[in-house]
């Protein structure tokens, strides 16, 4: 009876401690749930569902419910599967848990067994949209993995770990560049992130070579990478500034991502700064894109209006700042996620979406709005899609291919980058605006309007480039603008083309402010009369002063310091008039041109295009007689070259403007005051 009586109480000893075990690690749980650490939490209710006797089923199946949320929450797909299995054969799911399970199943790629929890679902809610379009999804999912589509797709090793690597992002000025974030142990700081299990993500970046072959990635320098989670991030269209997002460790208050911009000085991207887009600090705001014409930043949120779970919003940048958010609505949002938007330089919006008819996870879609402003979408099929979560586009230029990232074959959910491309003919107007004898004008703005109905501003970059898709058989008009400089126009007529094409236009600048060289300009030796060779760039000038009507200049020439001053003023006189007298003959004013010869009276000032090509001369040098002289005799020659030239300076830009009691002669009419429909299209299903 004592040997009973002491075993009876070890029994309840050990009951009591296995207990006090069980409620430590549910209290540790719902802590690290409530702040959304995920990986955390998920271990606490693994412990607490271990040490909870089978026998009490109840209890099992309730931490079986919260282990399977946690599970979801951090793509352990696999494991979430088994506790909602727990679930429900103790009894304690409801249609809720069903509909959850059956969102994992179809992650898994089960699909048989997908299809019959969804119908379960639609038993009891015959209008759940989830369940409505995950039994779709189920019931053709294996028809379109076998149909497949004209994409190719690759698992880039290069970029990749064993940790999670996603949401590429390529940039340079030919795409040479590649941002992505990665999870690796190479990340900063020490701790591990409650909500993953693994290191707070930070910003990777890779690089090619002249042969074309990525590096290693290496995390961004500068003040960028913190020991918070930074990650999804995009690039304004001058590529000068990085939106990305950024989740704050707080252990006491839930965890809420937050959108960040940073600037970049030189190569160094700097400390990033919050983007208040709205007051509401309880949601959610992540996953950036800026629309190609830089006027709007796309995100996602789950802050309320939406349509359920996490939905895709956007704001317009302004001048001033934000303006208004407003959510994308239908067709684009469902009751389920809808999650990094990005843009093709066409224009087109890819996202990706669990609500949608899809083969798992999350599935790309691809947005495009048609003649009459409506949003069509698009699912790209198999293989850019998967069973798993595929998200994080990122394009090479107008081109189909680019990289993007999934978790595809990979049990442990981790995602991984893949490059993709999809061969299309595409025809591309490739152009440069820069000053004329110098460099490139990134500020300038290009505007492209063609026949068919385009009107469009386009984004110039860094380099003074920009790159746009076009259409077969229509006319197009291109206009660079830019402060301080003349205007320039080209035209193009695009044919019908068998293979993609591009077309190459260049957009030199005039300056309002400083002398401008006429480069191949010719005269018979020591003569006024102008060469043949000169009647290029001369007809050029004539289409400048076509292009730009209310303007006049000082057409002036110059000599070398061989001669008299009183010769070569004369001489340069001459040949100024001769080149003002082509200009009267192609059809200029003469009232707009004065002709100017200066001699050998302003010697010319070396600019920095000139210092590169000559490394011997500094820009600021002025090339005077005494300059020359002290050269040796090839540079002599190089000096008086550069001294021998024929240039022009704006004097007037308001010519013809105003009648002879200095009134405009054209008055603007006024403006109708003009409704801003803030919604920019309108948006429906088919």
């Amino acid at each position: 009876m004592r040997n009973y009586n002491i075993t009876a109480v070890i029994i309840l000893i050990l009951y009591v401690i296995t207990a006090c075990g069980i409620d430590k690690n549910m209290k540790n749980g719902e802590k690290d749930l409530a702040i959304g650490e995920y990986y955390d939490a998920a271990n606490e209710f693994r412990q607490a569902y271990r040490k909870t006797p089978p026998k009490e089923r109840d209890k099992r199946g309730r931490i079986s419910i919260k282990m399977a949320y946690c599970y979801d929450k951090t793509n352990s797909t696999q494991m979430a599967i088994a506790a909602y299995i727990n679930a429900i054969r103790y009894n304690q799911g409801n249609i809720d848990t069903h509909l959850a399970y059956a969102r994992q199943l179809l992650r898994n790629g089960t699909y048989k067994t997908a299809m019959q929890e969804f119908q379960f679902v639609l038993d009891s809610m015959p209008d759940n949209t989830l369940a409505k379009n995950g039994l779709i999804s189920a019931q053709n999912a294996p028809q379109w993995k076998k149909d497949g589509s004209r994409y190719t797709v690759k698992r880039m090793d290069i970029f990749n770990s064993r940790r999670a690597d996603y949401s590429p992002m390529l940039a340079g000025d030919n795409f040479e560049q590649l941002y992505f974030t990665s999870t690796r142990n190479e990340a900063q700081g020490d701790e591990l992130s409650g909500i993953t299990g693994t290191k707070a993500g930070d910003i990777f970046f890779s690089e090619k070579d002249d042969k074309g072959k990525w590096g290693k990635p290496e995390a961004v320098s500068g003040g960028l990478n913190t020991d918070y989670d930074e990650g999804a991030s995009a690039l304004s269209p001058d590529q000068r500034e990085m939106y990305l997002t950024q989740c704050v460790t707080d252990p006491l208050y839930p965890k809420y991502s937050q959108i960040v911009k940073s600037s970049r000085s030189d190569a160094a991207w700097g400390k990033a700064t919050t983007l208040e887009i709205t007051h509401d600090t309880l949601s959610s705001y992540a996953h950036p894109a800026i629309s190609p014409d830089g006027e709007w930043l796309y995100f996602t949120s789950d802050m309320p209006g939406g349509q359920g779970g996490l939905d895709i919003w956007r704001v317009r940048i302004t001048s001033a700042g934000l303006g208004g958010v407003e959510n994308m609505g239908e067709p684009i949002n469902t009751p389920g996620n809808e999650e990094f938007p990005t843009f093709r330089p066409n224009g087109d919006l890819y996202f990706s979406s669990d609500g949608h008819p899809g083969m798992g996870g999350l599935d790309i879609y691809i947005a495009k709005v048609d003649k009459s402003g409506h949003y069509r979408l698009e699912h790209p099929g198999f293989p850019l899609n998967s069973q798993g979560d595929d998200f994080g586009m990122t394009f090479e230029g107008p081109h189909n291919r680019g990289f993007f990232s999934s978790n595809r074959g990979d049990g442990r959910g981790w995602d991984h980058i893949y490059s993709f491309e999809n061969p299309e003919i595409i025809q591309t107007i490739k152009g440069w605006v820069y000053e004329m004898g110098g460099y490139e004008l990134p500020a300038a703005q290009v505007y492209l309007i063609g026949n068919d109905g385009t009107n469009t501003k386009l984004s110039v970059k860094g380099d003074g480039s920009f790159t746009h898709v076009i259409n077969p058989n229509v006319d197009y008009l291109l206009l660079a603008t830019c402060k301080g400089f003349l205007n320039h126009k080209e035209e193009l007529k695009v044919e019908h083309e068998n293979e993609s094409k591009e077309y190459t236009l260049q957009f030199p600048l005039a300056s309002i402010t400083a002398p401008v060289l006429i480069d191949n300009i010719f005269y018979d030796f020591n003569k006024a009369t102008l060469r043949n060779e000169s009647a290029k760039a001369l007809d050029e000038l004539v289409a400048l002063l076509n292009e730009n009507p209310n303007v006049t200049i000082e057409l002036s020439a110059h000599c070398d310091y061989i001669g008299s001053a009183e010769y070569n003023k004369k001489l340069s006189q001459r040949r100024a008039e001769t080149v003002v007298n082509y200009l009267i003959e192609h059809g200029i004013v003469k009232d707009r041109l004065t002709p100017v010869g200066y001699g050998k009276e302003r010697s010319k000032t070396i600019n920095k295009k000139i210092s590169n090509k000559y490394l011997w001369l500094k820009e600021g040098d002025v090339l005077t007689e005494e300059y020359i002289k002290k050269q040796d005799k090839d540079k002599q020659e190089i000096c008086n070259q550069l001294n021998r030239r024929t240039e022009f300076q704006v004097l007037r830009t308001t010519y013809g403007m105003f009648d002879k009691n200095g009134q405009l002669k054209n008055r603007p009419k006024p403006k109708q005051k003009e409704k801003l429909n803030e919604d920019g299209y309108n948006i429906l299903m088919e």
